[in-house]
């Protein structure tokens, strides 16, 4: 039976649409696997505190959701190392797959000979799941599977280097000039964290007060702004991963509110730093103006 004019327009906009939608997730699916280097300053030290030296450099990779064979992902950040950071700060969320961890080690390998410091997400401890993708537009927390993932072997590795575990647990050390006290708590976004365990002001002989937590939850990051942290790490968000133009994120999938979902901002007092991330999970591999990256933050003197 022919069909009537008004048929074959709904039908061609059907077509047209199908077809701008197949084209719209070819496109964020490439955009996955299209790497930046972002680069931020902020002024943090004492004058003074570098004896002449420009800067303290900080790598802040985070949410790699490494999955077997994502070669172009590890030799992207493996090459991070020819940056000579001062020190790396990984924020978790290493894993999106049981077999995750051996790329996990080519990839963060070169980066090992240097200080670092790392928190987990739970995409560390358990394996992602298939969802629907309006929950995750809605904003709605989603529970973790029930699929363990091997993170202590990759912690052990991370730690035999030199990294410091930082998931509930406070530190102090010295990177060349820069004496540094780091505070961190487990998941938050999960409830993995207390803070009680670690609260307390960081040592007021530190030049530089470092906190850490995977996802920006603003009932955690208020508590490091009040007990004196200079700055902090967090990742989780994607930095909205599925965005408008301009990476103008609709969700945050935390707690933390959209205009801070990605990047260096102030939280009160204390500066914060967003990751974008590196990676998304296996169930969800699309990027929409938000592309993944790691972020070079040079730390330098106040001016008065």
């Amino acid at each position: 039976m022919a069909l009537s004019n008004w048929s074959r327009t709904v039908l061609t906009a059907l077509t047209g649409l199908g077809a701008a939608g197949l084209g719209a997730f070819a496109w964020g699916v490439r955009e996955c696997s299209q790497f930046e280097l972002k680069e931020v300053t902020v002024p943090l030290l004492e004058p003074g505190t570098l004896r002449g030296e420009e800067e303290f450099r900080i790598l802040h990779i985070s949410d790699l959701h490494m999955i077997p064979n994502q070669k172009k992902k590890q030799e992207w950040v493996a090459g991070l190392a020819s940056l000579n950071p001062d020190l790396v700060i990984n924020t978790g969320d290493n894993l999106s797959d049981p077999k995750g961890v051996p790329g996990v080690l080519r990839a963060v390998g070169p980066l090992l000979r240097f200080p670092g410091l790392f928190v987990f997400g739970t995409n560390d401890y358990y394996a992602p799941r298939m969802v629907n993708p309006f929950v995750y537009l809605l904003g709605k927390k989603r529970k973790v599977s029930d699929i363990d993932l091997p993170w202590r072997g990759m912690r052990a590795a991370f730690m035999e280097h030199g990294w410091l575990d930082a998931n509930q647990a406070r530190h102090e050390f010295q990177v060349g000039h820069v004496r540094i006290a780091a505070t961190g708590v487990d998941d938050p976004h999960h409830d993995l964290d207390d803070y009680d365990e670690v609260a307390g002001a960081p040592n007021p002989d530190a030049d530089l007060a470092i906190a850490l937590l995977h996802s920006p939850e603003p009932r955690v990051l208020t508590r490091f702004e009040n007990d004196g942290y200079d700055i902090s790490f967090s990742g989780h968000t994607h930095g909205g991963q599925i965005c408008l133009p301009g990476s103008r994120a609709l969700v945050t999938n935390c707690e933390i509110d959209r205009e801070r979902v990605q990047g260096l901002h102030r939280f009160g007092k204390m500066w914060m730093h967003v990751s974008n991330g590196l990676g998304t999970s296996k169930f969800a591999p699309v990027r929409i103006f938000c592309r993944p990256s790691a972020t070079l933050v040079h730390v330098v003197e106040k001016t008065s």
